[in-house]
């Protein structure tokens, strides 16, 4: 069995080739002999037309033709029978005599003119499409058979033709394929972001481009997952030394319990409880599993909600908070707690980087979609770190620890917003510049 699928395309090229090559050289012999064949009858009947309007011009009639046609060679005549007739349709001679005609049998007929009027009419049996007379002359003969001969030659040529383009196309389609089977491996043995080269714009092209952007992103999410791995050991190391610290100075007697300690212990408990809870929801998301309670919610009560949740903290920084939304929106379907938690998380990230200014929570239909915003006028995103910012645990200033860069916040935030957007079926982008202010949309689906 052919395992190689660069011979078996040379052999599929060649088969097609070869079946091509045979097709076309048969189709070709055959109509070649049936209009050879077609000439030579038709020659044969004007030059017996032309002979007896020369034997009309010397005799002057058909008295003794019988004579004439006796004296023909078997092969000057059109056929195995001829039947000469005068201009009334009267029959003059049947030749041989002995032939059978019957009036409604196809023929054909060829004229003899002399001095421009038809004296009479050669009636003889139609041309054949297929078999040559016999006895053809030794030219018609060579002829014929050296068409023959260039058909076949020609089959011949086309065949190597056909394995020459089969080779170099198996080639030209297998180097790409290779490549990628090459990198494949490489992959396989952990060279994670191998790329190949994109040498067309066919489908082996774009197989080509996928791989390489499927390559990128299994690079980037291993280097993510390693990434997050670390900030999740350093998010939870943090809380665990102090509780462990507090912990072993109150068992040694070190330190007298109090209710400052167990508040300090409490809060650390907490943010260790707050950071497994948002793992969990992420990884519920991740699995298609996040649980979602549906129900018809208007956008403006939505926002409103948000907005009084941080409205006394949006005061006490100097910020002021507004609601856009129309009266008369449509409802949408989500689940009010998720979609709060979502709100909730944006409008404080805003809180967190607007140190004055304002803050606006909007609403509006954009075609089937209903696009919630939170605008603010804060310090803004830089534009490298803007397409990061829904990834877990990023952030822009890596030299920073956690906690100088979100006080109270588990880096989270963001992806589980995207998360649970998405599991509405929506999509969740952002818009800044370094000191104009952020506007996240969120774009939900009206049905």
């Amino acid at each position: 069995m052919i395992q190689s699928l660069a011979t078996r395309l040379t052999l599929a090229f060649l088969t097609i080739g070869v079946l091509g090559a045979l097709l076309v050289a048969v189709v070709s012999n055959i109509q070649v002999r049936s209009r050879f064949n077609k000439f030579i009858f038709e020659q044969d009947s004007n030059s017996l037309a032309n002979q007896l309007a020369d034997y009309y011009i010397v005799e002057g009639d058909w008295d003794e033709v019988a004579q004439f046609f006796a004296g023909l060679p078997e092969r000057s005549l059109p056929g195995p029978w001829v039947v000469l007739v005068d201009s009334a349709e009267n029959e003059i001679i049947r030749w041989p005599p002995n032939s059978v005609f019957m009036p409604d049998q196809p023929t054909d007929r060829s004229l003899v003119v002399v001095d421009g009027v038809t004296v009479a009419t050669l009636i003889h049996e139609p041309p054949p499409d297929r078999n040559l007379p016999d006895g053809l002359p030794r030219e018609e003969t060579n002829f014929l058979r050296d068409v023959t001969i260039a058909s076949f030659i020609s089959a011949g040529v086309a065949i190597v033709f056909a394995l020459v383009v089969g080779v170099w196309l198996a080639r030209r389609m297998m180097r790409p394929i290779n490549a990628l089977t090459d990198a494949t491996q490489a992959m396989a043995a952990g060279k994670l972001g191998t790329q190949v080269p994109v040498e067309s714009r066919d489908e082996i092209g774009r197989l080509a481009r996928s791989f390489n952007k499927m390559s990128r992103d299994l690079a980037a999410a291993n280097h993510l997952r390693t990434q997050m791995t670390a900030d999740i050991a350093h998010d939870l190391r943090t809380p665990l030394t102090v509780l462990q610290g507090y912990l072993e100075g109150l068992k040694d007697g070190e330190l007298a319990g109090s209710p400052r300690l167990y508040a300090v212990l409490y809060e650390e408990a907490q943010q260790l409880s707050h950071l497994v809870h948002e793992l969990r929801t992420l990884s519920l998301a991740d699995a298609g599993e996040l649980p979602l309670h549906k129900q018809p919610i208007d956008p403006k009560a939505l926002l409103e909600r948000s907005g009084l949740a941080y409205v006394m903290q949006a005061e006490q920084q100097g910020v002021v908070l507004h609601i856009e939304a129309a009266d008369d929106l449509p409802a949408i379907m989500v689940d009010l707690e998720r979609m709060t938690q979502v709100l909730n998380n944006l409008v404080s990230n805003a809180l967190r980087h607007t140190p004055t200014g304002e803050i606006t929570l909007a609403a509006h239909v954009a075609g089937e979609k209903m696009v919630l915003q939170v605008r603010d006028t804060g310090v803004g995103i830089d534009s490298a770190d803007l397409p990061y910012i829904f990834d877990r645990f990023y952030r822009a200033d890596k030299s920073r620890s956690r906690q100088e860069y979100e006080a109270g916040s588990s880096g989270l935030g963001l992806a589980i917003a995207r998360a649970i957007v998405l599991a509405h079926g929506g999509e969740i982008s952002a818009e800044a510049q370094p000191g104009n202010g952020t506007t996240i949309n969120i774009a939900l689906p009206l049905r």
